[in-house]
């Protein structure tokens, strides 16, 4: 098995890599990721929602100079949204030019209305080509929102990376895709995908690694205010909230706070961002009563504090 091009050399090499385009990735994701990428397995990542599993495959294709081919599941996706479908009205239309012609034999018609050039490509089998040579990052995204069926036609494009079209025959990639599977864990995936698959779970940064992700994020933000953020954010998901904020939220929520010239959090404009920071309105009924009140005010006190 010959190892892909421009692929790191090593976990170390992986880490730099990642950290040039402003992803900091601990030594155990890095080395999964590495073996990813040496063995052609697909990477499996499991985690709580903004954690910054999807930044992975968008950051990997930016480093590794490669197309991004984003397949974004939901209930009811089906092969037409997903693989191919036919471009029926040019078909349609072949026919009637066949027929306005004279052409009556039908086996000429079938192959020139069932060929390439009204075949309409999807994520998957746009991810088995290699545009430029280079196979592309095919992420999956969120996969446990796509029902089982389509969880199990997965399996084949995992397995041998290539898709049956019954109209065309087997389509094969000439070069793997560089495979990143996602899920909120919002349902179990099968065993039997979960094989195929490297596994890594993502979870939320320390607070020395979420304050690093600010300064890269937000250069703009004060030192006081980005210390104090992820001081209160850290806090914040030890309150077992309904929906934790995740690394997403924190960058956003950052931005907000430079938009509005701060450089310390004080409890008013907490009270009137958390939009920015949670998404559901227990949370935020909570956070502005006594207890979230009592957080904002223990951090306050102390505005420069460092982390």
């Amino acid at each position: 098995m010959t190892t892909p091009a421009n692929i790191p050399k090593s976990i170390d090499e992986t880490i730099t890599l990642l950290t040039t385009h402003d992803y900091l990735a601990g030594k155990t994701l890095a080395t999964v990721l590495f073996l990813s990428l040496k063995m052609r397995r697909p990477l499996f990542l499991e985690g709580e929602a903004g954690v910054g599993k999807t930044e992975i495959a968008k950051v990997l294709a930016k480093a590794l100079d490669r197309p991004l081919i984003r397949l974004q599941c939901y209930e009811g996706l089906d092969i037409a949204s997903a693989v191919y479908e036919w471009n029926y009205p040019a078909q349609m239309l072949d026919i009637r030019l066949a027929e306005a012609s004279g052409l009556s034999d039908r086996s000429h018609i079938e192959a020139g209305i069932f060929s390439e050039k009204h075949l309409i490509r999807r994520p998957v089998l746009q991810a088995l080509s290699s545009p430029g040579g280079k196979a592309p990052v095919f992420l999956i995204d969120e996969l446990d929102r796509a029902d089982e069926a389509f969880e199990a036609f997965l399996l084949e494009v995992l397995s041998d990376f290539q898709v049956t079209i019954p109209e065309l025959g087997t389509i094969q990639a000439d070069e793997p895709p560089i495979v990143v599977i996602t899920t909120n864990r919002t349902r179990e995936i099968h065993d039997a995908l979960k094989r195929r698959c490297l596994y890594h779970w993502v979870d939320y940064p320390d607070a020395a690694q979420e304050l690093e992700i600010i300064r890269r994020k937000a250069p703009l933000c004060h030192a006081t205010l980005s210390a104090q953020i992820v001081t209160f954010v850290q806090k914040l998901r030890t309150m077992e909230l309904f929906k934790n904020p995740g690394v997403a939220e924190t960058i956003d929520w950052t931005n907000a706070l430079v938009e509005l010239d701060q450089i310390a959090l004080d409890p008013q404009t907490v009270s009137a961002t958390l939009g920015a920071l949670l998404k559901y309105q227990e949370d935020i009924a909570r956070i502005r009563g006594p207890e979230g009140k009592d957080v904002v005010a223990a951090i306050t006190a102390q505005p420069s504090a460092a982390i």
